[in-house]
């Protein structure tokens, strides 16, 4: 008689589950880039090589990628401080915060292009007071940031806060009273055990800022070489009807995300393990 336990799964079994997945992971996302990599092929590797290293192109990759972490770094700390407040403090409208939050979530991201433009425009709420002091926001690279960070917000709040809530005080008070001051308290005990899941965040907020189009394509003005972001490049080359080159600007922005991402996910790694030991 057998006296194993065996654990019921709500899910059917291991092999269906994992066929199931597969099967989806790849008519959603392995047949789509395939597609993508199969139009790039068509292409010689000079023909290739003159259109992702075109100045213009160049340009884009610089304003998209320089911005991107530019914006990611700006969510960091501020998404730190927005998830401290939340978890650490009971204030009135708090659950009205929560919600602004997730706004951009829920937010059309052509409305909330729209919405900054209009804010920071130079007759705008904010950019009528900027103007004068010759901080030019909309229809410039600060603009493309502000929408960026705007957009990224969101993912470092979120992943950030359930890292503080399994942070006890007890540790913080612990660190207190042997003598640690307010920084080496931070630097030591809670940044540590945030570090993967602020890492997560960043990662996820510039991997997002990196395809966004919607909210940056108004407010950013769409000046080639100047404010004209990689997305934006793409579009402009599917409207001339010249597939091979965007598929071929694809390409670089993929694998160039997907670089990254990678590097990103082994520094996370690398932080937990560090954590743990």
């Amino acid at each position: 008689m057998s006296t194993g336990f065996h654990r019921r799964s709500v899910l059917p079994g291991f092999g269906l589950t994992l066929g199931c997945a597969l099967f989806y992971l790849t008519l959603v996302v392995l047949i789509p880039l395939s597609a993508l990599f199969a139009k790039t092929a068509s292409l010689t590797w000079a023909r290739f090589w003159a259109i992702v290293a075109d100045e213009r192109v160049l340009a884009s990759y610089r304003l998209t990628f320089g911005a991107s972490l530019a914006a990611a770094a700006i969510d960091l700390v501020f998404g730190f401080l927005v998830a401290w407040t939340l978890v650490r403090y009971d204030f009135a409208g708090k659950r009205l915060v929560e919600a602004l939050v997730d706004l951009p979530f829920a937010l059309p991201t052509a409305v909330s292009g729209i919405a900054l433009t209009a804010i920071y425009a130079s007759n705008g709420w904010i950019g009528r007071h900027l103007e004068p002091l010759g901080i030019k926001t909309a229809f410039s690279p600060l603009g493309v940031v502000v929408a960026l960070t705007f957009i990224g917000l969101p993912f470092v709040v979120r992943t950030v806060q359930p890292a503080l809530r399994d942070l006890e005080r007890e540790t913080e008070e612990a660190a207190a009273s042997l003598g640690a001051t307010r920084r080496q308290t931070f630097r030591r005990v809670i940044v540590p055990s945030i570090l993967p899941a602020a890492i997560t965040g960043g990662g996820l907020a510039f991997a997002r800022a990196l395809g966004e189009y919607g909210s940056v394509v108004f407010i950013s003005g769409n000046m080639p070489m100047k404010t004209e972001i990689t997305s934006l490049l793409i579009v402009t080359k599917l409207e001339q009807y010249d597939y091979a080159a965007a598929t071929a600007i694809a390409v670089v922005m993929l694998l160039a995300s997907f670089a990254l991402m990678l590097a990103i996910n082994g520094l996370q790694w690398w932080s937990a393990r560090r954590v743990a030991a």
